[in-house]
């Protein structure tokens, strides 16, 4: 009964501080849905529903190139990761300058492919409706403006974060939506430029939002740096080798959006992607609340893994079930109550069919949003965790096959209800599909949690290979080392490791009493775990302080005297792993020797 009461209130303790992350984690994600809602807003309040349909046949592009970004994106900022911690310098410069190269250059291909298409009425594969075709060509030639800025704007935003400044990016996204708005005012509802309007006030934000950024950069002030010569190309194969896994769900959702434009067009009509549209633009500032809801999981389950540690992995699903999953249910149950006033904000007259269809559209989407919040926090505990097996299954049910076979099976007798009902069934299938593989890997029906997630009997240590320690001032760093070397030599850990186990956990601990401790007049302790598993010895440092990047001030210490930082140093080139996050107002440093 302690035990339960235990966990209970430690459950208690994390979906606490998960929720106070919850509102800037939305807030950043909403960011992104506000481009489709102005877009959406102005092509049925000024330009007309054709121009709507040609923002709706547009969506499987941007998720191709958004595809492409994230492959870029993940594959560069893992690698510079990597570097950063092993202190290799040239290849963590390299890597950078590979990567906004490499962006550049795809930008300028689909550049040219954009002109090409638009200029010379060659999308014929993507509609054959003669009046929505030229909406179509000339919101692609707008769009081909903003393809740059948008492929280069995302690399930055991911390593600004690397670099500590974040918040550029919060501040690039906000003038983005304001210059945005303005822009669409004078070139759409002004100007009455149509379609060529709206995607040049989408383009020409996105320069800005780019702009924004890229003056960090270029102030010198930057540890990243372009460079332009001396270049190591095969760099490349590597990002994308390591960036693939994490893009494929964007890959799945193209061509799931192709498929089902497709079966729209030639089942309902133009009509019905410009409902589609609507409703999916809409809607994507509320998808902000199950991807803020993720993020701030993804954080915990990263470092829950990192550290090996089974029960604050476990929680973190708990938290998800009993309060996200009734919170998005919650809210769906208002959006399908409000489904006619949303659907009055893009078509005024009931009468027409793409009134009703949108408002049917508002009516049943939100019904997948509870479903989803389960799907993405499996696909990430399976990306987290190394079941690339579950991950791709999910991503490819999830991505294109069960919306665009349910959508086929149904759009006869149904019409456009079809697709939004097709999406619930996704929802459906994917947690399904999550029974039956913790079924099949634990050889019987999933009774707990810990089942559910199929979990691996060794992961995580037992208690007798753990201790848990706390350091409150410098006087217990020197005797929380040698506790550290005696548990190693316990444990049969060898002397060499044993000893310097000892000297990181005293520098790193020591760095965090002497720098973070004083820079406030707050209570501060460390929290320290020592894990012996598989041989290895695993040290992991949790602290409250300010942000302080050991990574970076090695950097820093690269230019100082040799004599200078020696544990430091030491620690660095000793450790056959080591990373460092800032999460949930936390410094996580995890070492491995």
């Amino acid at each position: 009964m302690e035990e339960s009461n235990k966990q209970t209130a430690t459950m208690k303790m994390l979906a606490k501080v998960m929720f106070r992350l919850l509102p800037i984690q939305i807030l950043l994600a909403t960011v992104g849905a506000i481009n489709g809602i102005l877009a959406s807003y102005f092509a049925s309040n000024y330009v007309g529903i054709d121009a709507m349909s040609a923002v709706g046949l547009y969506g499987p592009v941007n998720q191709l190139i958004m595809a492409i970004c994230t492959m870029l994106m993940g594959g560069s900022v893992i690698l510079c990761g990597k570097y950063m911690g092993r202190n290799e310098q040239d290849k963590l410069q390299n890597v950078f300058s590979v990567d906004i190269a490499v962006s550049t250059q795809l930008s300028l291909v689909f550049v040219a492919l954009f002109l090409i298409l638009g200029s010379f009425d060659l999308t014929g594969f993507f509609t054959h409706d003669r009046l929505v075709r030229p909406h179509f060509n000339r919101y692609l030639l707008g769009q081909a403006i903003g393809v740059l800025p948008l492929m280069l704007g995302n690399q930055l935003s991911a390593f600004l974060s690397m670099e500590n400044k974040g918040t550029l990016t919060t501040v690039a996204s906000l003038i983005y939506i304001g210059v945005n708005l303005v822009l669409n005012v004078l070139f759409v509802k002004v100007l009455r430029m149509g379609a060529l309007g709206l995607a040049l006030a989408s383009s020409l934000g996105l320069w800005i939002f780019f702009i924004v950024q890229a003056q960090y950069f270029l102030s010198g002030k930057s540890h990243l740096k372009v460079r332009t010569t001396g270049l190591e190309w095969k760099e490349t194969g590597e990002i994308l080798r390591v960036g693939v896994p994490g893009a494929l769900n964007n890959g799945y959702q193209t061509a799931r959006g192709l498929i089902v434009n497709w079966l729209i067009e030639a089942f309902v009509g133009s009509m019905g992607i410009s409902a589609f549209a609507a409703a999916n633009n809409l809607l994507a500032a509320f998808w902000a609340i199950p991807a803020g809801m993720l993020a701030v999981s993804r954080m915990m389950i990263s470092v829950s893994i990192g550290e090996e540690d089974r029960r604050t992995l476990t929680d973190v699903m708990r938290v998800m079930f009993r309060r996200f999953v009734p919170l998005m249910s919650l809210i769906s149950l208002l959006l399908i109550a409000c489904a006619v006033p949303m659907t009055r904000i893009f078509f005024r007259n009931p009468a027409e069919p793409v009134y009703k269809m949108t408002a049917w559209g508002l009516r049943i989407l939100p019904l997948c949003m509870p479903l989803s919040v389960i799907c993405m926090h499996f696909v990430c505990y399976g990306q987290s965790s190394g079941k690339q097996g579950l991950v791709h299954l999910l991503s490819l049910l999830d991505g294109v096959v069960s919306v665009a076979a349910f959508s086929a099976l149904l759009i006869r007798p149904l019409g456009l209800n079809s697709v939004y009902i097709a999406n619930v069934l996704n929802g459906v299938v994917s947690l399904l599909v999550i029974v039956a593989y913790a079924w099949i890997k634990k050889k019987g029906f999933p009774r707990n949690m810990d089942e559910l997630m199929a979990i691996p009997a060794d992961f995580g240590a037992p208690d007798t290979e753990r201790m848990d320690l706390s350091v409150r001032n410098m006087g217990e760093v020197i005797t929380i080392s040698r506790r550290v070397q005696d548990f190693c030599r316990e444990k049969g850990v060898d002397e060499r490791r044993a000893y310097l186990a000892g000297l990181a956990m005293e520098e790193m601990a020591g760095n965090i009493v002497e720098h973070g401790f004083e820079k406030d007049k707050k209570s501060h302790s460390v929290d320290v775990r020592v894990v012996h598993k598989n041989e290895d010895v695993i040290l992991r440092l949790k602290d409250d302080c300010e942000p302080f990047d050991p990574g970076e001030r090695q950097r820093l210490a690269e230019g100082e005297d040799p004599t200078k930082n020696i544990g430091l140093r030491i620690v660095f080139k000793t450790a056959r792993e080591l990373e460092y996050q800032n999460i949930l107002g936390m410094n996580v440093l995890t070492i491995r020797f």
